[in-house]
């Protein structure tokens, strides 16, 4: 497997085959409706605007194995120094500890760009995920009871952060 940073151009196919797999399967995604091809080009855009990390794995022959990133977590300026991760393994690859590499990967470059804290918003039944952030050092800061509603069940919504160093010298405004 080979780190590489995702383009728009290259990669958008993949992220959407993985977004639609989780929200087809899983949990992971609060979501009813496949992602459509059009969604890749708002959530690239969105990425690109806030200089966005966004990284995965591939393998030899140029296959996704997965990917993470993050973005603004809340549109008031005193959030500014808060993101939201989100890390999708492909199927295929899970429990090969892709998804810890690539958190790990994201956990530095958000100090690289100085932010301080990381929320990960992850179904509280989610055991493996769960326990991966609590690995790298995310502590849990709170649960939504019954917060989606999703293959006939409520779903509670755990909230999980790291506190970075960074930044050396946050600022007001």
């Amino acid at each position: 497997m080979k780190l590489v940073d995702c383009t728009r151009e290259r990669h958008s196919a993949a992220i959407l085959e993985i977004f639609n797999e989780a929200i087809a399967n899983s949990t992971a995604i609060y979501e009813y409706v496949l992602f459509k091809p059009d969604y890749m080009e708002k959530w690239f855009d969105a990425k690109a605007k806030g200089n966005y990390p966004v990284i995965g794995f591939e393998t030899d022959d140029g296959e996704l194995a997965g990917f993470a990133s993050y973005g603004k977590f809340r549109d008031r300026p005193a959030y500014k120094y808060t993101i939201e991760h989100s890390v999708y393994v492909h199927t295929r690859f899970r429990g090969q500890k892709l998804g810890r590499q690539l958190l790990e990967l994201i956990i530095v470059a958000a100090g690289q760009q100085d932010y301080h804290v990381m929320m990960g918003g992850i179904d509280a039944s989610n055991d493996v995920s769960i326990k991966l952030h609590e690995s790298l050092g995310f502590t849990h800061c709170g649960t939504v009871a019954q917060a989606g509603f999703k293959f006939g069940r409520w779903l509670d919504l755990a909230f999980y952060q790291k506190i970075l160093a960074t930044p050396g010298s946050p600022v007001d405004g």
